[in-house]
């Protein structure tokens, strides 16, 4: 009853919302040139809000039309690679004659789209051919099309790899490095030709028994059976997934946003001030942000609840414990794959440590084939999107990258 409930509550604010956006729409038209703040002022920002207080399930945008090559401009044009019920290989494709090297970005499957990555492909963009894994959400994708779990998931890494060609690269953000790095070891123990040169793994949980932070411990806090009886929802019969189970977005979201409750409580306060006072490139800022934000997708079941057993209850990857394809994944079979970690000194969801562990699995490399950066005083988000993922962290992954190819 979980979606139900919370589809039936949508349902009702869904005219509401509609009503504060042409009231919005409306007193900002009135109010083109007029002192701020006002009480019409006010009370347009409160019905902007308004508007704004609901989720979207569509992926935004990506909106990158074009990019800086050299000294001149270049256009860029999505295109889609590789295409499964559950994922799109998406390649951002640019009209240029060098070769760049090709650069395989996984997205996490924690709730969000992969356009939550947009400023880490701009960056990348500019020197690198870039594509990006761009998950479905569960609740668009048929029953017909069966199961979508661990092995899946790994599954789709190594094959867009192969659709990408040998001489890649592998660079994944925050809760794919563990697939990611499964998906290298397992390609290694193949000798598949497609293996990435370089694997890049940001923040990501390789270990969380290393410092474990407050999701760690809220993941291991209960049995496996309990997250599936609580947090699994089936999907309306009105959706391209009607019947599938999945762990709904909106749960994740709120999970969230309750670490953080007061930061977004505050945020949204600004806002209406912002907008009260005519502030529109602040408030600009903002709702950007808060548009990604609550843009969600629903996991599959299978997917949430093996990501959880496997990677932060019984920690099967360092324990030497995690199969892939009924085949023990080994690490130490990565001989030729450059090893890049980087992890942000105040994360407070994949903590320090916890992605340096990498090193430790990939035994077999040779010590110039690894590479470890702890960026200071950044959190999670800071390692892979802001000026200091662009400015300081950026050069090194292109480094790697460049020394490996």
């Amino acid at each position: 009853m979980l979606y139900q409930a919370y589809q039936a509550q949508a349902d009702i604010m869904g005219p509401v919302r509609a009503f504060a956006k042409l009231a919005a729409k409306n007193g900002a038209e009135r109010l083109n040139g007029a002192v701020r703040p006002s009480p019409l002022s006010n009370l347009t920002a409160a019905y902007d809000l308004i508007a704004r207080a609901g989720l979207t399930h569509v992926r935004p945008p990506y909106g990158i039309d074009s990019v800086m090559v050299g000294n001149r401009e270049v256009a860029v044009t999505e295109e889609a690679a590789d295409v499964t019920p559950f994922g799109t290989l998406l390649h951002f494709k640019k009209d240029i004659e060098q070769a760049q090297p090709r650069v395989l970005l996984v997205a996490p499957l924690s709730g969000h789209f992969a356009t939550l990555l947009r400023a880490t492909v701009r960056t990348m963009l500019a020197e690198h051919d870039v594509y990006i894994t761009d998950w479905h959400n569960a609740r668009d994708v048929s029953t017909a099309d069966g199961r979508f779990g661990f092995d899946e998931y790994a599954g789709h890494m190594i094959r867009f790899l192969e659709k990408i060609g040998p001489g890649a690269h592998i660079m994944a953000v925050c809760q794919p490095c563990v697939a990611a790095l499964v998906a290298a070891s397992v390609m290694a123990q193949r000798e598949n030709p497609a293996a990435p040169r370089s694997m890049t793994l940001m923040a990501g949980p390789i270990d969380t028994r290393v410092n474990p932070t407050k999701v760690n411990e809220l993941a291991k806090g209960k049995p496996i059976e309990w997250f599936e009886k609580n947090l699994i929802a089936t999907v309306p019969a009105r959706y391209g997934g009607g019947g599938r189970k999945v762990y709904p977005g909106f749960v994740q979201l709120a999970a969230f946003m309750s670490m953080n409750m007061e930061r977004h409580l505050k945020a949204h306060r600004e806002l209406y001030e912002n907008l009260a006072k005519g502030e529109e490139a602040k408030a600009a800022q903002t709702k950007a942000f808060y548009d990604e934000y609550f843009a969600v997708l629903d996991l599959t079941a299978e997917f949430y609840l093996e990501t959880v057993k496997l990677v932060f209850q019984d920690h099967a990857l360092p324990l030497g414990q995690l199969t892939y394809e009924n085949q023990r994944v080994e690490p130490a079979a990565i001989k030729r794959t450059m090893l890049f970690t980087v992890e942000g000194e105040k994360d407070d969801i994949c903590a320090v440590g916890q992605t340096l562990a990498a090193h430790d699995l990939c035994s077999s490399l040779r010590p110039y084939r690894k590479r470890h950066h702890m960026q200071a005083g950044v959190g999670h988000y800071g390692v892979f999107s802001g000026r200091t993922w662009q400015n300081q962290i950026y050069p090194m992954v292109k480094n790697v990258i460049l020394q490996s190819d």
